[in-house]
């Protein structure tokens, strides 16, 4: 990806940055000397991370923030410390999520709530947080771009699934509607949906499967695997390079879309 910089450096927050997704995004952002700050829940995680990084760019401008999206004062403390050791955020990688799989009848309140907490009242929280300064910097010149991971399953319906598709097709539409409030304010908001991803939260649908299946993990794997037309599962490199294109220059009028990262699942 070609140079992603506007007239100064830019400063990313990625949440859910310690592995995965979050991690690959953070590492993208950083080759193309973005300042950035690394959110989520566990602080060793987070500075493992960090040493990765440091490993592959000796010049990385880091900032560890350990963060509880569902908790606003955390979200709130995690973006101060961010803005006063790195400066305004210019870009916001909400990727921080969990699924956990029951059948609707066996989801209770508790599950309910948890799923629309991590996955979408998180997004608002951060959102929350970083829109003034992000405005602020907006009006000055550097470009705002909100980019929310989401999930093929804020596109369609999954069995079995139902709580955590409900927030993820919920973080679709705060996507569209904050795209439409912040269109001409220099802020881009737009959704990445990633279909089944070499991550954490595959690996946790694989065990689940083997646990009330009893197939064995490769017979899950290929389970998940069939469901992507290329007969593979995406890698976290993948929707980091899409996280790329959405902030690169030029890309100011992709405003509003949920774009899928599937290889062709949704296209049937």
């Amino acid at each position: 990806m070609s140079d992603i910089q506007a007239p100064t450096q830019r400063h990313a927050l990625i949440t859910g940055a310690g592995s995965g997704i979050g991690a690959a995004i953070a590492l993208a952002l950083a080759h193309q000397d973005c300042r950035v700050t690394l959110a989520g829940r566990s602080h060793e995680r987070l500075e493992a991370q960090a040493e990765q990084m440091r490993a592959q760019i000796p010049q990385l401008s880091v900032c560890l923030a350990t963060m509880n999206v569902t908790q606003p004062a955390s979200v709130k403390a995690a973006v101060e410390l961010a803005q006063a050791q790195l400066g305004p955020i210019h870009i916001l990688v909400n990727n921080a999520g969990q699924a956990v799989s029951q059948p609707f009848g066996k989801t209770d309140v508790t599950l309910w709530q948890q799923m629309l907490d991590v996955n979408l009242s998180g997004t608002y929280h951060c959102i929350q947080a970083v829109l003034p300064e992000m405005l602020q910097a907006a009006h000055q010149g550097i470009p705002g771009r909100i980019i929310n991971i989401a999930s093929t399953a804020g596109l369609k319906g999954y069995a079995y699934v139902s709580a955590y598709v409900a927030a993820k097709h919920g973080v679709i539409g705060l996507t569209k509607a904050l795209a439409l409030e912040l269109a001409g304010k220099g802020v881009t908001v737009n959704a990445l949906c990633p279909g089944y991803t070499e991550t954490d939260i595959v690996r946790n649908a694989i065990e689940n499967i083997t646990q009330k299946t009893g197939q064995t993990e490769n017979q899950a794997r290929q389970t998940l695997v069939a469901r992507n037309p290329q007969q593979r599962l995406v890698q976290p490199q993948e929707v980091a390079q899409s996280v790329l294109w959405l902030c690169a220059k030029g890309s100011d009028a992709i405003n509003g879309q949920a774009l899928a990262i599937d290889g062709g699942e949704l296209a049937g």
